[in-house]
């Protein structure tokens, strides 16, 4: 077999399948959720801010569409921090030294951020107004 058609692994971490795979995916999950929140100021603040603000929800006579919004835009603030966290300490990783294109990706992170936390914002304003 020509050595372009052989499967090669990326990782070898990449070779489990089934039960075993969704096992360790689960528990990477998990180790992700704890080293943000244990290394990310601002992941840690804005799961506080997502304690208050989704049992603070279910206070307000709305509909379930209205409810499910309320609380998916500000899980998608988490899931943009996690992913704004991922990419500082990738660029991290590569060097600290200052240069155009890491301050772009961590600027550009950031203000995914900042439009998700808008988001909550006007959702609520939305349907807290209405």
């Amino acid at each position: 077999m020509p050595p372009e058609t052989e499967h090669t692994p990326e990782s070898p971490f990449k070779g489990k399948t089934g039960l075993t795979r969704i096992f360790n995916a689960f528990r990477y999950s998990l180790a992700g959720l704890a080293a943000a929140y244990r290394h990310e100021d601002a992941f840690r603040q804005e799961v506080w801010l997502a304690g208050a603000l989704i049992p603070m929800s279910w206070f307000f006579e709305i509909s379930g569409i209205a409810h499910a919004l309320l609380i998916a835009c500000v899980l998608l603030v988490l899931v943009v921090e996690l992913l704004n966290s991922a990419i500082e300490a990738a660029v991290d990783r590569i060097s600290f030294e200052n240069h155009r294109l890491a301050k772009r990706a961590k600027d550009i992170g950031s203000a995914a951020v900042l439009v998700s936390l808008l988001n909550v914002v006007l959702v609520w304003g939305l349907i807290l107004l209405d």
